[in-house]
Order: C-alpha cells, then structure tokens, then sequence
C-alpha cells in the first residue's frame, strides 16, 4: 500500500479542507479546477465499484447454475474465484501503485474488470464465466489505492472523511448492489446482471480518465512476480482441493497433488517473502504476538462472514418443496444482505469512539461473540425471512466491530513507517478468508446433496453455522489473551 505521505499539495490554505479550491489551484485551467473538485465523488464511485464485483456474486450462484447448467457447489466458484484473485490482486496492485504509476494502474485496473465482466456476460460457457469473474476479482484491489490518492491529493478534514467514506464502501455498496444487482438478474437474467457490473466499472473508468490525478514523484518500488506466482497458486490448489474434495474423493489422487501443490507453494511463499528484501507482503510484520493475533483475527472473521455471506442466498432461494427453503426470488435473497450492509456501516461509523471507549482487548471479542450469536440464531431459527434478516443483522454488528478494532491493532503493533504493508498484509488474510468462506459453503452443500438430487439436505446449514461459530469462538479467545498493552491500544 502507499505511504501515507501527503504530496506537494501538503501545507496550501486550509481552504480545500472545507471542499473549496486552493488559492494555488485557482491559477490551474478550469478544467484541472473541476477535476479536482471532482475527485472525492469519484474515488467514492470507484469503491462502490468494488462493492458491484462483490454484489454479482452471492445472490446469483443459484441462477449461474441454472443458466450454465451446473451444480450449487461449481456455481459457488463463481464467488470464490473472485476473491482469490481479490487476495493477489490488492498487494500487487497496492506495490505497482506505490509511485508514478499509481493512475496508469488503476485505469488498467478498471479495464481489466471492463473486460472481466463481458467474458462473464456473454454466452460463453462457465470456462468463461469463471475466467471473467476472476478477471473481475482484479478490482478488489481498488479500495486501497482509492485510499493512497485520498492522502495524497487532499489535506485536513476533507482528506479524512474521504478515507473513512472510502473505507466502509464495500460494506455500504453490498447493501445497494445486491438488491440491485438482484433486480436486475430477474428481469433480464444472469447475463444482465454481469452487463451491469460492466456498465458500471465502464464509467467508473471513464470518470477516472477525467478526473484521477497523477501520484506524487516518489520512486516506484520493484514487484515480486515470484511472491505473486506463489500465493496466486497456493490459494487456488488449495481452495480447488477444498471445494472439490467431496465431488473427487478425498483421498483421489488430484485432491492429494492439489493439496501437495498448495502447500509447496504457500511454505515457498512464505519462505521467500522472508528472505526477499521487497516482498509482496512482508511476513516479517505478523512477528510478535500482537501482530499475529491481528491478521489471523482477519482470517478468522473473514471465514466466518463469508460463511453466512454465501450460504444465506443459496438458502433463501431453495425450494420450499424442501421443507427448509423459502423458494424466493433472486431480489428477496439480496435484500435480505441489506440489514448485514447497515449494520456494518453503523459500527463503522462509529468505530474510532468504539476504539476509545472499550479499546481492543474488549472490542475485538465482543466482535467475535456477536457474530458467534448470529451463528447460533442461523442454526436454531432460520425458519422464517424476519429471522433471517435478524440473524444478518446481528452478524453484521459482529464483523463491523471486529472490522472496526483490527487497524487499530494492527498500527500497534508495527513501526509507524511500516503501518501501510501491515494493513496490506491483513487485508490478504482478509480475502482469503472471505475465500475460505465460500468455499467451504460449496463443499458442505456438496456433501449434503444426494445423488440425483436438486438440493442439499437441511442440515448442511446447521454444519455450516456450527463451523462459523467455531470460527468465532477462536477469535474471541485469542483476542481476549492478546498482552494488555497492545491490547488497550
């Protein structure tokens, strides 16, 4: 991620701290005048952006299998995918960006999801549609370098308030996009919805051309292709060997080079990223107590909120000749994620006093048992809609508080020149757990669905709640015995 150092625009009147023009900037021609006023609204399109990508995943998995003729749990790749590529795509893109390069970078960025979402839209076949949700996944990586630019070209109040609206743009734009989205996909069909998320990412491409400003001169940093090529190959061999362990067998011989494979490649990982000089995540940063405790909090949490994220669309949308479904429409399975959408918001909003008053010793583990009591409420009471929309709000509380405690636990736990690669580094975790997450839906749902049937047995919901709250229940342990000095941070 970039460093947060402000660039030569640092220090002119405070007058761009309310939204107006700096004095200096009067002297600019009018066009460059309304780039720059234009330019938080735009760095807010393209975090909503990413929210899109988000958006065409969850809800629509029963529809991909229908319109592509495949099972829940290959239609769940059409989720997963994206948020592997997301897990790669944000260091790399964070590193390419950390420079000159940083607006040449996030227009490639934005065709790349140009071009992702028309393979996914045309009727190729599921080969193409997954390349093109993968293709997708690249803008995951938007968010943080929306974030360095915020820093970059704006100062004071203005620049903090961008980055805080910047930082819970996924959250508020799933509460938009998956009804939208939704909407969309039942009027026109699946293929609409991801000519949407095109349309979409086409203007939020357009607008950046116009208005994104060039970074300041610092010094490009060098990637690390190799550390890109081992943790892209090990997340996938490993999320395939987990998401097509029941369909192969466990014990087949792919699942066991796959599994072979991935764990190659992470220990390669993680044997290079410490011994490089310029790595594409710094490992050396999760040393300590502290700081390990935060980026697996990040995983775990992650896990744990993809784990409801995935599951409850599919569950809303099965038949209710099952006994269990709801039969509802794709729109109903969206709107039932907009009470997780506010609710995460509202924490967020107020995450800085949350962090003062209780400080992270108490606020990470309260995170973590309130999304372990949406897990216990999706286990004992998803027989109706309103339950559903409660238990999404109750999870929703749960990941914005944990969400709302990890950076501050993660600045604590680092040196201040080093705050950037840390967030990077736990933002993998993040998607990877998110990754994980759906992942691990596919292969419950999968192992639960008799041969010939349409539907998993009911109980493949109780299992996936019961691996949630496992999930959460370690997190709060392990946040709860973090040292109190870091912990009071």
């Amino acid at each position: 991620m970039a460093s947060a150092t402000r660039g030569p625009t640092a220090g002119r009147s405070s007058a761009r701290d309310h939204g107006s023009v700096t004095p200096a900037s009067t002297d600019l021609p009018a066009s460059a005048v309304g780039a720059h006023r234009a330019l938080v609204p735009v760095l807010i399109f393209l975090g909503l952006v990413v929210a899109v990508i988000s958006s065409l995943g969850a809800p629509l998995i029963p529809s991909i299998a229908d319109a592509v003729a495949v099972g829940l749990a290959d239609a769940q790749w059409s989720l997963t995918i994206t948020l592997v590529v997301g897990a790669v795509a944000t260091p790399v893109l964070g590193r390419l960006g950390d420079g000159p390069r940083r607006r040449g970078v996030m227009l490639a960025a934005l065709a790349v999801v140009v071009l992702g979402s028309v393979l996914a839209a045309l009727p190729l076949g599921f080969g193409w549609l997954l390349a093109g949700r993968g293709l997708q996944g690249v803008g995951l990586g938007l968010t943080p370098l929306g974030i360095a630019t915020a820093r970059d070209a704006l100062t004071g109040e203005r620049s903090r308030r961008t980055i805080a609206a910047l930082s819970i743009t996924v959250a508020s734009g799933i509460g938009l996009g998956y009804p939208v989205s939704g909407l969309i996909a039942e009027v026109g069909g699946v293929r609409a919805a991801f000519w949407f998320g095109g349309a979409v990412a086409a203007a939020a491409l357009l607008a950046g051309a116009l208005v994104l400003p060039q970074a300041s001169p610092r010094e490009a940093r060098r990637l690390d292709v190799l550390g890109a090529l081992l943790l892209g190959l090990g997340l996938a061999t490993g999320l395939l060997a987990l998401g097509d362990g029941e369909r192969l067998g466990w014990g087949s011989a792919r699942e066991v080079v796959l599994a072979g494979v991935a764990v190659v490649a992470l220990a390669g990982w993680v044997a290079w990223a410490l011994r490089t000089a310029a790595p594409l995540v710094d490992l050396r940063l999760a040393r300590g107590r502290t700081a390990a405790t935060a980026h697996v909090a990040a995983l775990l949490v992650g896990l744990a909120n993809y784990l409801l994220i995935s599951s409850v669309p599919l569950l809303v949308q099965t038949p209710a000749s099952t006994r269990y479904g709801f039969g509802a429409s794709v729109v109903v399975a969206g709107l039932l994620l907009v009470p997780f959408s506010a609710a995460s918001v509202l924490t967020g909003r107020t995450s800085a006093w949350l962090v003062r008053r209780a400080g992270t010793r108490v606020l990470l583990p309260l995170g973590a048992l309130v999304l372990a009591v949406s897990m216990v409420l999706f286990a004992v009471s998803r027989s109706s809609l309103v339950a559903l929309c409660v238990v999404m709000a109750v999870a929703g509380l749960g990941v914005g508080t944990a969400f709302a405690g990890l950076p501050a636990l993660v600045v604590a736990a680092v040196p201040a020149a080093e705050t950037g690669s840390a967030m990077s580094l736990n933002q993998v975790l993040r998607y990877a757990g998110f990754a994980a997450g759906s992942a691990t839906t596919g292969t419950v749902l999968a192992a639960a669905t008799r041969p010939g049937a349409h539907a998993p047995a009911g109980g493949a919901y109780t299992l996936i709640a019961a691996i949630g709250l496992g999930a959460c229940l370690l997190m709060a342990v392990l946040t709860w015995l973090m040292p109190s000095r870091a912990a009071t941070a």
